[in-house]
């Protein structure tokens, strides 16, 4: 029995990354079990020259081209041109803050709406901010409806004063105005504007993982992002500018190679695994200027690869710390991106953070065809991630996907809404900490924590 479609709607999602471009067209159907999937229709892939570091667009003219490539590729598939796309932000400028608002509602007789919420919501994208930051995601946490606290889901109760703490996640004015440069100027519309990781986890996460406790790692080329769900609601996000790129740096300093020889070496021989591999296990890598090759270690290239993986595990898990979710992260660690597909990364992570549960996350519930095979790993989460964001939310407790995109939720006023009181940050994530440095005899997570806690003693790392 064929799948049958839900909706006509074709959606694409556009994956603008450090290292590649790649765009997913799919729309939703229902199969032969009754479950809803993706279809895919069509998948462009091109490598990103120059055009975006550290997840950030830097050069627009570059990344202008690479888009029209697969966008392009990808129109010829579905045979119809594209108009609308879901686009993914990055960068190590994105922030996190905590912040609570509220509303006095005049219905106070009639129970809470969604729409009530919307307005909260709505409201909180008028918290004041930097000047040269912009707000592009506003998530719930926890509710309060008068004086009863940690309320999940309020619609349907009675009550005056509505209010929640929230997620507000900034990045810098201009990263984002390129982004939108980008696209207008491949003459498309951008309904949606979704921070990767975000879009990621509507990719690879089930619904049991995010109500558990679940810490999502998307480890791609330039960045590496950390978001961490409770009870089914976003907790907690963060940044860092060490990745993928950052092995294939490591790999072409440590055996004294170019770059372009380093990355072909992590994608064919990648592994954080040293002892799969001995000493006459060697490959001749080309010299310059027709000097003779040179002859490189695969084992060298595995324990300079896992020198850098346990750095990035330890991080990630300094961050868990100071989220204060450890402990409570019964789905444990998913693992998603490209970098996720060097072998051994789980058991890196697993003996670097003490999770018990460790999985890399594939993009699930699609429909099997010969494009799904092509999306099937963890390098395009985020894309096909941004194609489920056509479908659903981030939170099913709001009615539209936040959209920093749409200006009367982004301005910024001078005037406060006659309903709230302007919003007070609460607490401001810290600002990226500099690349620890290193101290001989002291262990990764020592040298993490040393970095992020300066004032207090760190815990041993006991993975040898």
């Amino acid at each position: 029995m064929m799948a049958t479609s839900v909706g006509e709607n074709i959606v694409v999602g556009l994956d603008i990354g450090s290292t590649k471009v790649c765009a997913v067209a799919g729309r939703l159907v229902r199969n032969n079990k009754n479950q809803e999937t993706l279809e895919i229709l069509g998948v462009g892939r091109t490598r990103m020259n120059d055009g975006v570091a550290k997840g950030s667009v830097v050069n627009v003219n570059n990344a202008v081209s690479a888009i029209r490539q697969v966008i392009d590729e990808v129109a010829s598939q579905i045979n119809m041109p594209i108009e609308r796309v879901n686009v993914s932000f990055n960068g190590s400028h994105v922030v996190s803050v905590k912040s609570t608002g509220n509303i006095t509602r005049s219905s106070a007789g009639d129970e809470i709406q969604k729409e009530d919420i919307d307005h909260l919501l709505n409201d909180m994208y008028r918290t004041a901010i930097p000047a040269d930051k912009e707000i592009v995601h506003v998530l719930p946490m926890d509710f309060v409806v008068d004086s009863e606290m940690n309320i999940d889901q309020p619609v349907g109760r009675n009550g005056v004063k509505l209010g929640a703490d929230f997620q507000i996640i900034t990045a810098q004015a201009n990263a984002a105005r390129n982004v939108r440069k980008c696209v207008a100027r491949n003459e498309l519309v951008l309904d949606t504007m979704m921070l990767s990781v975000l879009a990621s986890g509507l990719s690879v996460l089930t619904d049991e993982e995010k109500y558990a406790g679940v810490a999502l790692i998307d480890v791609g080329g330039g960045t590496t992002q950390l978001a961490i769900y409770y009870r089914n609601v976003l907790r907690h996000v963060a940044v860092f500018p060490w990745a993928g790129n950052s092995l294939t740096s490591d790999i072409q300093l440590g055996c004294k190679i170019m770059p372009e020889q380093a990355e072909l070496l992590k994608k064919k021989f990648g592994s954080a695994t040293p002892s799969e591999f001995n000493l006459n296990q060697v490959v001749a890598v080309p010299g310059l200027s027709n000097k003779k090759p040179k002859d490189v270690l695969i084992k060298n290239v595995a324990i300079i690869i896992e020198d850098r993986l346990r750095e990035i595990a330890a991080m990630v898990q300094a961050e868990i710390l100071r989220s204060g979710y450890e402990g409570k992260l019964l789905g444990g660690l998913v693992l998603t991106g490209g970098t996720a597909m060097i072998s051994g990364v789980e058991s890196i992570f697993n003996r670097v953070t003490g999770a018990e549960e460790v999985r890399v996350g594939y993009p699930e519930h699609l429909e099997p065809n010969g494009r799904a095979d092509l999306v099937g790993d963890p390098a395009y989460a985020t894309a096909v991630g941004l194609v489920w964001a056509g479908y659903k939310t981030l939170d099913r407790r709001i009615s539209f996907i936040s959209d920093p995109v749409r200006a009367k939720y982004n301005e910024r006023v001078e005037s406060k809404p006659k309903a709230a009181p302007e919003p007070v940050v609460e607490k401001a994530e810290p600002a990226l900490p500099p690349e620890p440095e290193r101290v001989q005899g002291e262990s990764f997570l020592d040298r993490i924590l040393r970095t992020l806690f300066p004032q207090k003693g760190s815990p041993t790392d006991t993975y040898e």
